[in-house]
């Protein structure tokens, strides 16, 4: 070959393979310096903090190292051909989650996290089905750019028993979300508890002989916790076996619950399904909780709460209260409970205070309910005391304005059908019954019903008759006394 003709050829052909070889090299740097999120690395936002940026996402499963200086692979996006209906998915396995079960995937929840939060659009976290993530205690923070989606559909768990629960957690709270503005919860996935270990703690009342309870720790935790947070939606989830409560909301506003599954053993203590308190404009709908203590509870500080279609037992019944411990104030009004079923409970529908409380309770309706061999389906007790030590004091939360109707079914005779217990010094004003129709479970031999200072008029005949039902106003209630006096 003429020389002239090689060498441009020989040139080019060094070029390339010089070119080749910095590819190689350059393409490995990239695999081997590329950060990778840390498996067993807990995360835990900071509840006085926003969120912060999440770290670098972990690398794709078989995935090929980028090209040098192109941006990191963003989660997926799924589009309906119409931009303006983009969804943003943040699937939690494209953040380094393994759903075996056992690996702490707390980290890449917070990273899914925390990337959905910056997003302008609504986004959608994804926990896919098939699997099984374990989640130490976490707090997910916000308040975020829009609206968010959390889309459960696999299992969820938290560690083992107090045990297993990280020393330097608390034992009080699981999940908690802090500050949310806007947020859907949904699928068909479960959100398990396992807090057997939780109720076997010597210090819970049932472990010890007739209630009582035996030295120890007792901190247990809420499986989830709304707090400070607005314009939330929960529906069609399934949730079981909670340490404690299931679900709790303190100051919230604008709450919507509709088909939730919540389920625990009957004798599990103080696993309360929902429980709601310092919250406003609550709707619980078409909900099924069984379990070892209120299927709903509504604390102080909580009106306007519409509950409607929840199938309830065997439990403690649907309650308000306890209110007033330890002399606190406690405010509650516009409550109704309609249109719902209660079996086998300690409790149909209660309302309970403790002495020495103050405050009130107004506006409550309790219509169109079905009891089912349930102990005390209706009752008010302002004596109300979990221990043997509590001692008689003056001051009660007022209670007035309080409807029962339609409320039909069979009572367990081991206590009255109706029990109105109200206080000496605050008695209850205008309660209201009409079309009561309750029958005993056991034999035919009917139980009258119990009163105290409890003050109202019959609408209609009721089954058993309630005699003791007082007319008029207490002569201990001045004529401008009302609920504007106590809260």
């Amino acid at each position: 070959m003429d020389f002239k003709v090689f060498l441009p050829v020989f040139y080019v052909f060094f070029l390339f393979s010089a070119y080749s070889v910095d590819s190689r090299i350059l393409s490995n740097y990239s695999k081997e310096a590329r950060p990778k999120p840390e498996p067993h690395l807990s995360l835990i936002s900071q509840i006085s903090l926003p969120p912060s940026p999440a770290p670098a996402r972990a690398p794709e499963p078989f995935a090929s190292a980028p090209a040098p200086n192109s941006p990191a692979p963003s989660p997926s996006v799924v589009s309906s051909g119409d931009s303006s209906d983009s969804a943003h998915i943040f699937n939690v396995l494209s953040y380094g989650a393994v759903g075996d079960g056992v690996t702490d995937d707390a980290p890449a929840f917070k990273m899914a996290w925390d990337d959905a939060c910056h997003v302008d659009d609504t986004a959608t976290i994804l926990v896919p089905n098939r699997y099984t993530f374990l989640i130490q205690s976490s707090i997910f923070t916000g308040p975020c750019k829009s609206n968010l989606v959390f889309q459960i559909e696999g299992t969820i768990i938290p560690p083992d028993g107090p045990d297993s629960w990280p020393k330097n957690f608390s034992k009080r709270q699981w999940l908690v979300f802090y500050r949310i503005n806007g947020m859907l919860m949904q699928g068909g996935g479960m959100i398990d508890g396992r807090g057997e270990k939780w109720w076997n703690l010597p210090c819970k009342p049932h472990k010890g002989q007739n209630g009582t309870t035996l030295p120890g720790p007792c901190d247990s935790p809420t499986a989830m916790r709304f707090f400070w947070s607005s314009n939330l939606t929960l529906q069609g989830l399934r949730v079981r076996n909670s340490p404690q409560m299931h679900i709790r909301f303190d100051s919230c506003h604008n709450i919507y619950i509709d088909s939730l599954h919540i389920k625990a053993p009957s004798l599990s203590p103080n696993t309360d399904g929902i429980h709601v308190e310092n919250s406003t404009d609550v709707k619980i709908y078409n909900t099924v909780v069984y379990n070892g203590d209120d299927c709903v509870s509504i604390g102080a500080g909580t009106h306007n709460v519409d509950i409607k279609n929840i199938t309830c037992g065997p439990s403690h019944g649907i309650s308000i209260g306890s209110l007033g411990m330890h002399n606190s104030k406690a405010c509650v009004s516009n409550i109704t409970v309609t249109d719902s079923v209660i079996r086998h409970s300690d409790n149909g529908v209660r309302i309970k205070t403790w002495q020495g409380g103050f405050g009130s309770v107004s506006k409550v309706t309790f219509s169109n309910i079905v009891m089912d061999t349930v102990r005390n389906p209706i009752i008010i007790d302002q004596y109300y005391c979990d221990t043997k030590g509590c001692k008689n004091q003056t001051s009660a939360v007022y209670i007035s304005d309080v409807i029962y109707a339609n409320i039909k079914g069979t009572y367990d005779v081991r206590s009255p059908p109706m029990h109105l217990a109200c206080s000496d010094s605050s008695p209850c004003t205008n309660i209201t019954m009409s079309e009561v129709e309750l029958y005993p479970a056991q034999g035919v031999k009917f139980l009258d019903a119990f009163c105290w200072k409890a003050y109202g008029a019959l609408k209609t005949l009721t089954i058993p008759p309630v005699y003791c039902l007082l007319e008029g106003i207490p002569d201990s209630l001045a004529p401008n006394d009302g609920v504007n006096q106590y809260c």
